[in-house]
C-alpha cells in the first residue's frame, strides 16, 4: 500500500545544502535558477517534519502544495444529452 504524501515547496539559500532535504522525505525537484526544492513527505508526519526543516539555516520559507486539494475528476462533468457528431468518412474524402 502506498502511503499518502503531501508536497512542500522549500525555498533555500544554498543549493548544495538543499540535497540534504532527502533525509526528510522524497526530494522530487530542485530549481537552480529560482532556488527552491519540491519535497514529498508522508502525510501522517508532514507537519512535524516541516517544523524540523524550518529550523535549518539554509531554508528561507516552506509552502505547502495544494495539488492534493484540487479536483482532478473531469470526465463526469459532461452533460448526458450532449452528443458529439463526427463527420462521415465520405464527406472528408470528397
Amino acid at each position: 500500500m502506498v502511503p499518502e504524501r503531501i508536497g512542500y515547496i522549500v525555498w533555500v539559500n544554498d543549493l548544495k545544502a538543499a540535497r540534504n532535504l532527502e533525509k526528510y522525505g522524497t526530494l522530487h525537484y530542485v530549481s537552480r535558477r529560482m532556488h527552491y526544492a519540491v519535497v514529498y513527505l508522508n502525510a501522517d508526519r508532514a507537519e512535524e517534519t516541516a517544523k524540523h526543516m524550518r529550523r535549518l539555516s539554509y531554508v528561507r520559507k516552506i509552502e505547502r502544495s495544494h495539488r492534493t486539494d484540487l479536483k482532478t475528476d473531469y470526465g463526469s462533468k459532461l452533460p448526458e444529452d450532449a452528443s458529439v457528431e463526427l463527420p462521415d468518412s465520405e464527406a472528408l474524402s470528397g
